[in-house]
């Protein structure tokens, strides 16, 4: 109930000076325009030091009850992992897509979000008919596609992507903290925090550590 009461007074996002609120305007917009199946593709893990990035692309559908969506970012861990679950029982299509530390290292963080995000779309059967994607740029796709900066505090579809990437990337992390422990990543998920840094100059980088990012090669380390 707390938890409840908090979420209904949580300030609104600011940025550049415009309040931000997460509504299914461009879905709405979209959907005026003829579009039926409008996908929201976000991802998660791109800034951190170890682990995938892990895309998600969401058509949520006619009907869906998007009370509650917003940036996962500012959703505590419980009420993200219920507004998962009610995404993917009760939205239109959900699908994941995952680019692994090799692939980073091998791509490119950018291009390997993309990869992830272009997995999660081609998981979505039947496909969308027009994607918004959050962030500058959008992947390589033949579908009419929008990228929405600060996407994720707009669009309901693409918040809702957010979540189920944060829950399932979270999830991920977890199992990595047991078979690595050490990098305290049930708690930081891989990102750059004090603990972790630390521990990579004790440890050094596990299996599963980007080894092209600053911080995470031998020679970087002190």
């Amino acid at each position: 109930m707390k938890a409840e009461r908090a979420e209904r007074h949580r300030k609104p996002l600011v940025h550049m000076g415009e309040e931000l609120r997460c509504t299914a305007r461009f879905e709405e917009e979209l959907g005026a325009q003829g579009f039926s199946r409008v996908a929201g593709v976000d991802e998660v893990g791109r800034g951190a030091l170890c682990g995938p990035v892990v895309a998600c692309a969401v058509i949520l559908g006619k009907g869906f009850d998007w009370e509650g969506i917003d940036d996962s970012k500012r959703l505590p861990a419980r009420r993200r992992e219920t507004l998962a679950r009610r995404i993917r029982e009760k939205a239109e299509g959900v699908s994941l897509g995952v680019a692994d530390p090799s692939e980073i290292d091998r791509l490119n963080i950018l291009r390997a979000t993309h990869l992830a995000m272009r997995r999660a779309l081609e998981g979505l059967h039947p496909g969308p008919d027009y994607v918004l994607v959050d962030g500058r740029d959008a992947p390589a796709i033949t579908i009419a596609t929008r990228a929405l900066v600060k996407g994720d505090a707009l669009s309901v579809s693409i918040a809702a992507a957010s979540i189920v990437a944060k829950v399932e990337r979270d999830k991920e992390m977890r199992g990595w903290d047991e078979r690595c422990p050490g990098y305290g990543l049930a708690s930081n998920m891989g990102y750059g925090s004090r603990l972790h840094r630390e521990a990579l100059r004790t440890l050094g980088p596990s299996e599963i550590h980007r080894r092209s990012f600053f911080g995470t090669r031998e020679r970087w380390l002190f």
